[in-house]
C-alpha cells in the first residue's frame, strides 16, 4: 500500500511540473519564440525546385517564398504583391532571376538563366538581391543552377558574380567618363538644323568649367556623341599640361565650328 499523503504529493508534483512548463513557455515566447516555427523550413535549409514550388501562397501551401540567384526569401510580408492575384505572383515558388532584370513575366521569361544578360541587367539583378536581403528573411538556398546538393556555390553562380563585378567596374568607368566628358546640350529643328552647346550643368554634371563641343568616339561603340571638353589645365589624370582634354585621341572637332566656341550649329 502507498504511504499516507501519496496522492497529495503527486498532485503537488504535477502542479510544479505544470508551472515549470508554463514558465519555460513564457521564457521562450519572451525571447521571440514562434510556436508555428516548426511549420517552416529551418533557416539555411536546402530546398529542391519541387519543394520551393509548394511555397506559392495558395490555400494549403506552407508559405510564400521566392528565390533570386538561388537564395530563397520568405516574402509573406509582401503577400499582396507576391501572393495569388498579386502583380508579381509569377515570381513566387521559383527562381525567376532573369525576369527581375528583363521584366519578362511570361513562362519563358520566369527562369533563372542569367548567362546572356547585359551588364546593366546584371546590375538590376544585384539591386534586387540587395533589396530582398534587406527587406525579407533569407530562409535557405535552392539546389539547382546556383547551389549544389551540399549548398556550395556552383560555377554558374561564380560566373554570375563575376559578371556583376564586371558590370560594377563598367559602371564606375562610365561615371568617370561622364565626369571627364559631360554630354552636351542639344536640340534639333527642321528649320535650323542641329545645335550643340555646353554649360556648367550640361549632361547633368555640375562643374566649374564650361568646355567646348566635340565628337567622342568610344572603342567598340558605333558612331559618336557630343561631349563637352575642358580647354585649360592638365589633361584628366595628369599633372602637367595647359590644353585640358583637347588632345584626347578619341575626340574630333565638328566641321564648320570654331575650335573654341561653346556652341556649334550644324545646318540642315
Amino acid at each position: 500500500t502507498r504511504p499516507a499523503g501519496w496522492r497529495g504529493l503527486m498532485r503537488r508534483g504535477a502542479a510544479v511540473a505544470a508551472a515549470l512548463l508554463c514558465l519555460g513557455a513564457a521564457c521562450l515566447l519572451g525571447r521571440g519564440f514562434d510556436p508555428r516555427a516548426w511549420l517552416l523550413p529551418p533557416r539555411g535549409r536546402l530546398l529542391s525546385a519541387a519543394e520551393l514550388a509548394r511555397y506559392r501562397g495558395t490555400a494549403g501551401d506552407p508559405g510564400l517564398y521566392l528565390a533570386v540567384l538561388g537564395r530563397v526569401f520568405d516574402v509573406e510580408r509582401g503577400r499582396r504583391h507576391y501572393g495569388p492575384g498579386g502583380a508579381y505572383s509569377g515570381l513566387a515558388g521559383r527562381d525567376a532571376t532573369r525576369a527581375f532584370a528583363t521584366g519578362d513575366f511570361t513562362q519563358a521569361g520566369l527562369v533563372d538563366d542569367v548567362s546572356e544578360l547585359s551588364p546593366g541587367e546584371m546590375l538590376a539583378v544585384r539591386s534586387w538581391l540587395s533589396f530582398y536581403s534587406h527587406s525579407y528573411a533569407a530562409v535557405g538556398k535552392l539546389v539547382g543552377r546556383f547551389y549544389d546538393e551540399n549548398g556550395a556555390p556552383t560555377e554558374a553562380l561564380r560566373q554570375a558574380e563575376a559578371a556583376i563585378e564586371e558590370a560594377l567596374k563598367f559602371q564606375a568607368e562610365s561615371e568617370q567618363r561622364k565626369q571627364q566628358f559631360p554630354p552636351c546640350n542639344s536640340e534639333w529643328s527642321s528649320a535650323g538644323g542641329s545645335r550643340f552647346w555646353c554649360s556648367r550643368q550640361s549632361g547633368g554634371v555640375s562643374r566649374a568649367w564650361t568646355g567646348v563641343p566635340r565628337k567622342l568616339y568610344q572603342p567598340g561603340a558605333r558612331g559618336s556623341h557630343c561631349v563637352c571638353v575642358r580647354t585649360t589645365g592638365a589633361p584628366w589624370g595628369q599633372l602637367e599640361g595647359d590644353r585640358g582634354d583637347l588632345d584626347n585621341p578619341h575626340l574630333e572637332e565638328y566641321d564648320g565650328c570654331h575650335p573654341r566656341a561653346e556652341q556649334c550649329v550644324l545646318p540642315v
